[in-house]
């Protein structure tokens, strides 16, 4: 091999990061937005802005849930309550019913949200998937089986990771291209902030690619399990991810204790661990089990602890997770680390400008190649022709890099446009998202130059700049209110402002795309007069 090694990593680098470049943007933007989906699903719910403001506590919100689901559902075989807590407004309160459909008895899941203070159901709440579906797309996409789904997400997080080493191992002068940025130098300033937003997260790059494999590791490497225990993943899940047991029904009546000294002695056990969940089996019946699950809201580990009640005596039936195997310890503290539950407000903004920088970075680098290959296509081009590989590529960029604001602005539009009480609400504003998508995709793929990214990037940026407007139109929660006035709540200020500021910059982008009136002429490669300069010369990123 003719080749130096830092030349072969960089093919490798080139290579393993196009090749994914388009999915892995997706689940950057998609990802990096999820550090803030609980602040999206609020200001997605304006109907809950108002009892935002209000704090309650958890045992409060515990007994009013469990006061509401006597009155509603006192037949059930089952409760479970989500509760408030700094990043929620509401509580949610569900129950198992059983309905008759073709001449069989089939079990539905009811939900409804309440008011954490007195427990009264939320009425004309809109139906949306907030920020969780930004968080299910970043690993599951959509429309696709959730397996083949994550197992292509898995593939490109591979890629990433090996596209990270080999950019490690291909920029010899790695910190000097930190501190080095030189704007309006055609193909330089590409590669100059390719270099700066990957060298500036990079330990964050490596984190959360390494531990969103980790995440999804029972799928990609399945054959530990079926070696250790021939088969039979059920044993595996309970060994390492034990669950409380589900007593038998006794069918004896028994009044169900009040929730609220079980949580506190929940929470006294986990040394003021906040509850976040409960779940409640038979109640009524002397078998009745209440089960307090931890949030993790705290910590970075993402290990499960719970602790049981036996539901009409108040005894001590398990705890469960206070003493994990050092396999699931080192699992929850990974996978905490990649979802960030334990953050701060403060270092959620860090984690999340974090993303960013990889959004950035993946972007730059799909650009940078397509920008190299017009420069090796200089005869061609001259002739007014783009081979297929390179048009395709073109396409790819502009639907992926500008048309995702277009998606992600069609989907918050649609969340204040359709009305409140629409059947399958929630579908619908996802399938506003893919359709603005395809459509920009569309587009870019029939004219891909530098008019359409003008008016993609244009696009985005008049959807962002103006959903503060659509806010303060559609709700009584706009800036004059959060803001300037003081009111809140924090989150939906926050959001309006993000949003202003991402369209504005939006509208800056094509702005100055515009400006440009002829194409970029790339300096051609000169003489080097050593051999690590040669090396250097053919670096791509």
């Amino acid at each position: 091999m003719k080749e130096t090694f830092r030349q072969s990593m960089a093919w490798l680098h080139t290579w393993s990061g196009l090749l994914t470049c388009w999915v892995l943007l997706l689940v950057f933007v998609s990802g990096s937005a999820s550090y803030f989906r609980d602040e999206i699903t609020l200001w997605m719910q304006p109907e809950l802005h108002e009892i935002a403001a209000t704090h309650v506590s958890t045992v409060q919100a515990a007994q009013t849930a469990v006061d509401f689901l006597k009155r509603e559902a006192p037949n059930a075989p089952r409760w479970f309550i989500t509760l408030p807590n700094p990043r929620t407004a509401e509580t949610r309160a569900g129950w198992i019913s059983s309905t008759i459909k073709d001449g069989q008895e089939r079990r539905v899941v009811k939900q409804v949200s309440l008011n954490p203070a007195t427990g009264e159901r939320l009425a004309n709440v809109r139906t949306t998937r907030g920020g969780d579906f930004l968080y299910r797309l970043h690993y599951e996409l959509h429309y696709m089986p959730r397996t083949l789904a994550r197992w292509i997400v898995a593939f490109c997080a591979m890629f990433m990771l090996v596209a990270i080493i080999s950019g490690i191992i291909t920029h010899k002068r790695i910190f000097k291209d930190f501190f080095t940025f030189r704007p309006r130098k055609g193909q330089r300033s590409w590669m100059d902030a390719h270099n700066v937003v990957a060298v500036l997260a990079l330990p964050y790059h490596l984190m959360i690619t390494y531990t969103g494999l980790v995440t999804l590791m029972f799928i990609v490497m399945p054959s530990p399990i079926q070696l250790a225990y021939e088969g039979n993943e059920k044993a595996f899940f309970a060994e390492v991810f034990p669950q409380p047991k589900i007593s038998k029904l006794e069918h004896q009546s028994a009044a169900l204790l009040p929730i609220a000294p079980l949580i506190t002695k929940a929470q006294a056990h986990w040394h003021g661990g906040q509850a976040g969940r409960v779940f409640i089996d038979h109640p009524g019946d002397a078998m009745a089990s209440i089960n307090v699950i931890r949030s993790l809201e705290k910590g970075i580990s993402s290990v499960r602890q719970s602790v049981q009640f036996n539901g009409a005596t108040g005894a001590l039936i398990a705890t469960i997770g206070d003493d994990p195997s050092t396999a699931a310890a080192s699992r929850g503290v990974l996978f905490g680390l990649h979802v960030a539950n334990f953050a701060n407000p403060l270092l959620r903004v860090l984690f999340f400008l974090s993303g960013l920088a990889g959004c950035i970075m993946v972007a730059t680098g799909a650009l940078l190649w397509a920008v190299k290959e017009r420069q090796r296509c200089k005869k061609t081009l001259a002739q007014g022709r783009l081979h297929f590989g390179l048009r395709l590529v073109d396409g790819l960029n502009i639907g992926a890099i500008a048309g995702l604001p277009i998606a992600l602005g069609a989907y918050f539009w649609s969340n204040r446009l359709l009305p409140v009480v629409l059947e399958n609400r929630a579908v619908m504003e996802i399938n506003s998202f893919f359709l603005a998508w395809g459509a920009a995709a569309l587009l870019a793929q029939i004219r891909p130059n530098r008019r359409m990214w003008q008016w993609q990037l244009s696009a985005g940026g008049v959807l962002f700049t103006l959903l503060p407007a659509l806010n303060a139109i559609t709700t009584h929660s706009h800036l004059g209110v959060t803001l300037l006035q003081g009111k809140g709540p924090w989150p939906v200020a926050g959001f309006d402002l993000f949003s202003l500021g991402l369209g504005l910059a939006l509208v800056y982008a094509a702005k100055k795309l515009g400006s440009v009136r002829k194409p970029i002429q790339l300096p051609l490669p000169q003489k080097r007069h050593n051999r690590e300069d040669r090396a250097v010369a053919q670096e791509p990123s």
